[in-house]
């Protein structure tokens, strides 16, 4: 393996931060792990390597500082840290202004510093590992790729609200998407895989897991999407209530005297299968109690799944043509339950599963689930780590060239 091969990416969170080490054009990382726990005094940071084998160590200093100063030095202790070409950094919200990954500077910090306005829960943990990992590697390339960026080919009909214009205007109001990188990775994916014609197709993507969303995909690019200004619009999700009518908040602030912020947390938090089911957000946890009758659990899956086939129905509004239905995500990489149960709803469209494959296609598994004659199902791994390496080992080569 050549000098300065491998790229960094790096998806830091309020009190995490994820990592992985991937070699240009691999899908593997070399290594990858997660600091946790950030904040407490029993923070820690695992490592695992190409091979599986993990290890943790624990922080001296419970900050994303130490986590990033503890894998520099593993890195360092590895013969890596020479090999790192550039860093990736998820970056949750670009609003308007960003519609690729982009080279970080000094201005480009600023303006993501101010659309934490947009995303107060996303962004600045970004920026937290953002400026740590510039004042530890000062001279190495350092790329934001945006979750947001996939979905500025919406068209205005698809990201417009329908209130008084003036909010979009003068306070960036708007429809944005989340979940674009593993949306941008599956639909590349979907096409060399399923042979579509990559000036010519229609799908609907299926993002399943903690945080959900559906995006219709036209020729390769996003034109409708579930998630909206937040990730609070549209599906169910694991503590996540998704589309509520502002008219009940508003009820429920009348009669419980809570306040915006209160109302918000309670959508946020304390929602979704969470709230539904009073057991779980998990939905692992929830097929094994609905499997022993347990009727709460029960409910939440099926408002879960009530919600997709829904937005799924209407997101093939805006797509000219169907060719396939695909499922990724922890959830639907893994759910054969859900799966089936949203294909069940999705009948009228003539989509049928194939029984077999689709209970076999689970725990790393991925392929096509439907039946022959039937639209296609497929259920296909995603892999944001990868697209966020592609694009800053990319942008950092393109750098390199100019200088």
């Amino acid at each position: 393996m050549s000098l300065a091969s491998l790229v960094l990416v790096i998806n830091c969170g309020s009190s995490s931060l994820k990592f992985s080490v991937i070699p240009r054009n691999a899908d593997t990382p070399l290594l990858s792990g997660l600091a946790e726990k950030l904040g407490l005094k029993e923070a820690c940071i695992s490592f695992k390597d190409a091979a599986g084998n993990k290890t943790i160590e624990c922080l001296t200093e419970s900050s994303h500082h130490s986590a990033l100063q503890a894998l520099f030095a593993r890195l360092d202790d590895l013969a890596l840290l020479p090999q790192i070409c550039a860093i990736g950094h998820r970056v949750a919200h670009g609003g308007s202004d960003f519609k690729q990954s982009v080279l970080l500077t000094a201005a480009v910090i600023t303006r993501i510093r101010e659309l934490s306005a947009l995303a107060p829960l996303h962004n600045p943990a970004n920026l937290i590992g953002i400026d740590t990992a510039m004042s530890l590697l000062p001279d190495l390339p350092q790329v934001a790729v945006f979750d947001t960026a996939f979905h500025q080919t919406l068209p205005p009909a698809a990201y417009t609200y329908a209130i008084p214009l003036k909010y979009q205007q003068y306070y960036q109001v708007r429809r944005y998407g989340f979940h674009g990188t593993s949306h941008r990775f599956v639909a590349a994916e979907a096409v060399t895989r399923l042979h579509l014609d990559p000036a010519n197709h229609g799908l609907l993507i299926a993002h399943l897991g903690n945080g959900s969303s559906v995006c219709a995909v036209k020729n390769g690019k996003s034109v409708d999407t579930s998630m909206g200004m937040t990730p609070l619009e549209g599906l169910v999700m694991g503590t996540r209530c998704g589309d509520l009518d502002l008219g009940a908040a508003a009820y429920i602030a009348r009669c419980t005297g809570q306040t915006i912020e209160s109302l918000y947390k309670m959508a946020n938090n304390e929602s979704g299968l969470l709230g539904l089911s009073g057991l779980s957000s998990d939905c692992r946890t929830l097929q094994e109690a609905r499997c022993k009758g347990d009727p709460r659990a029960t409910l939440a899956i099926d408002v879960m799944v009530h919600r997709l086939a829904r937005h799924l129905g209407a997101h093939l509004a805006s797509l000219h043509r169907f060719d396939a239905l695909i499922f990724t995500g922890g959830i639907g990489e893994n759910s054969a339950l859900v799966r089936d149960l949203t294909a069940q709803k999705l009948a009228v469209f003539g989509i049928r599963l194939d029984t077999v494959k689709n209970e076999r296609t689970c725990a790393g598994r991925d392929g096509v689930i439907s039946l022959p004659g039937s639209p296609i199902v497929a259920v296909i791994a995603t892999n944001e780590e990868k697209m966020i390496a592609q694009d800053a080992s990319a942008i950092s080569s393109a750098v390199s060239a100019v200088v």
